[in-house]
């Protein structure tokens, strides 16, 4: 395995792959249903834009996944030595609308490497664009930042939070267990920290399961829709820490185009910049 410290990956620059995944009703149900949502989705309805991030899921076969319960790197993904490995941010573009029925199809592509050191130590951050069309046409355009990073030094005191600001708007919500499981099945996601607690403290060393990244984002998007009365057109969002199963988190914004996630001490989890 590669080692972060002057490792450029520079041979994974480029490395490229593309997914197929069909907008389907089944599906749909099974979001807004763990969305607490009862909903309908006639044939050629636009979806809401942001529910793109729940398809396209990565399907590894069981003989691949690692003892993270990721795919094992070196497929897509560089081989980056360091144990932890989190979606860090995004920055995303809607062209036009993901429709019931459409057949989609995703090419993603790596395009950069950056291997850097912060206060928890190495970490390597990985670039992937990502392009979904239909039929040719492009409907959205991301760009994802990926982080392995080394994991902390026992007894290690966690970084000084962030405080959220004054919010226009807000809402509490409560991810217990359950929703943790719906999203990770909704996603196909079988990152151990978002089910296993045995794995998540004693390998992790987290205090409790880690609510999805994606998931977050989720629910704080379907809150920021609700206050403006549509949804965004376009995003970036920095994940800044981790948030926990049971515990209260706080989705708000400043009634422009700020959204945050916080915990229930204040502190930022997510924080966004959203375009309508």
């Amino acid at each position: 395995m590669s080692e972060p410290a002057g490792w450029s990956g520079a041979g994974w620059i480029g490395r490229s792959r593309t997914q197929q995944d069909e907008i389907t009703r089944p599906a749909l149900r099974r979001i807004a249903a763990m969305l607490d949502m009862q909903a309908d989705f006639p044939a050629g309805s636009p979806i809401p834009p942001h529910w793109y991030a729940m398809f396209f899921p990565e399907i590894a076969r069981q003989s691949e996944l690692g003892p993270d319960g990721h795919p094992r790197r070196g497929d897509f993904l560089p081989p980056v030595a360091l144990p932890r490995r989190m979606f860090a941010g995004r920055r995303v573009r809607f062209a036009a609308p993901l429709r019931v029925g459409d057949v989609a199809e995703k090419h993603s592509e790596i395009i950069a490497i950056t291997p850097k050191t912060g206060r928890s130590g190495a970490m390597v951050f990985v670039t992937i664009r990502h392009r979904i069309t239909v039929a040719g046409a492009e409907v959205v355009e991301e760009e994802q930042d990926v982080v392995y990073r080394a994991a902390p030094e026992p007894g290690a005191p966690p970084p000084p939070p962030a405080l959220a600001p004054a919010a226009a708007w807000s809402e509490t919500v409560v991810p217990d267990t359950t929703l943790l499981f719906r999203y990770s099945a909704v996603t196909w996601n079988t990152h151990r920290i978002h089910y296993d607690a045995d794995y998540t403290r004693g390998e992790e060393g987290y205090p409790g399961l880690v609510i999805n990244g994606g998931l977050t984002l989720l629910l704080l998007l379907e809150a920021a829709a609700r206050a403006h009365g549509r949804a965004p057109a376009g995003l970036s969002v920095r994940n800044l820490r981790p948030l926990f199963a049971g515990g209260a988190v706080t989705l708000a914004g400043d009634g422009a185009g700020a959204a945050w996630a916080a915990d229930a001490q204040g502190a930022l989890a997510v924080s966004a910049e959203l375009r309508f």
